[in-house]
């Protein structure tokens, strides 16, 4: 593909939803150096809240000064921005008994140009929604028209879905699924599957995930907390965001959806939208 230059547009919003009296998801973005967060706390009390904002603040500042350190690749920025934001989680909760335990999941995309890098710790996801471009019929000679009939579908190369999960969740369900432990409806009903295998802050260290890909103009990535996924399904998703309504419409939307659902969680959803530069 050409690599065509785009800008990004992009909205967030972030929601109590409606069981829980507090939210400990938290959010950050920097348009202009191209990073996007979102973050699903965890800890109880007031730690969610800490753990969540001060990855948001950490890897947005970090990788929002990036143009300091040109020579170094956007993946090795990344991983250190990450590292960080769990040694700062993990030193606070070692300095204050009452925030022993906290942590937070992280999703998040930064852009190069056409370039993105999608990472992620935890459940929250990143999806990738690409709406098919209609392509002219090719113009057939006589001699076409008579020859044979064309493949079946089956021999045909499958078409790719519109939404795209792009992130793998750290989840023991998720995991299982991975394995061919568990299928995927095991997985939506098990009891387990709100226990996630990797998070910023409760341990030392922690090894983040990683994946490039090529943007194309009208793409639009959606970054969310669990609160989102828990209540509303891939192809409910993939319809609302089909729609052709602002970014700051299809956030409230899918917020709304969630609740509607339930609303069980905290609901954090951002829409990322590669567009053409005028």
């Amino acid at each position: 593909m050409a690599r065509a230059i785009v800008r990004y547009a992009v909205a967030a919003i972030s929601d109590c939803g409606s069981k829980r009296p507090s939210n400990e998801d938290a959010f950050g973005y920097s348009a202009e150096h191209g990073v996007y967060i979102v973050c699903d706390g965890m800890g109880g009390a007031a730690a969610g809240e800490i753990a969540s904002s001060q990855a948001v603040n950490e890897v947005l500042r970090l990788l929002s000064d990036r143009a300091r350190k040109e020579d170094a690749r956007l993946e090795d920025l990344v991983a250190e921005a990450i590292f960080a934001a769990n040694q700062a989680i993990y030193s606070h909760a070692q300095q204050d008994a009452k925030l022993g335990g906290m942590g937070t999941t992280l999703v998040g995309l930064v852009t190069d140009g056409p370039r993105v890098l999608v990472f992620n710790v935890g459940d929250s996801r990143c999806y990738r929604m690409r709406l098919a471009k209609a392509k002219p019929s090719p113009v057939m000679t006589e001699e076409e028209q008579a020859g044979p009939e064309p493949e079946s579908l089956d021999q045909q190369a499958p078409e790719l879905k519109p939404l795209m999960q792009v992130s793998q969740d750290h989840s023991l369900v998720a995991e299982q699924v991975r394995m061919g432990r568990m299928t995927h409806e095991e997985a939506l009903h098990s009891n387990y599957r709100n226990v996630i295998t990797r998070a910023l802050g409760t341990q030392p260290a922690v090894q983040p995930d990683i994946f490039e890909l090529e943007a194309e103009a009208g793409d639009t990535f959606l970054l969310c907390s669990d609160g989102l996924t828990g209540e509303i399904g891939d192809e409910e998703i993939e319809s609302m965001l089909a729609a052709n309504l602002p970014l700051e419409e299809l956030c409230a939307g899918l917020v709304d959806a969630a609740k509607q659902a339930g609303g069980h969680d905290n609901i954090t959803c951002m829409l990322v939208r590669a567009e053409l530069m005028s």
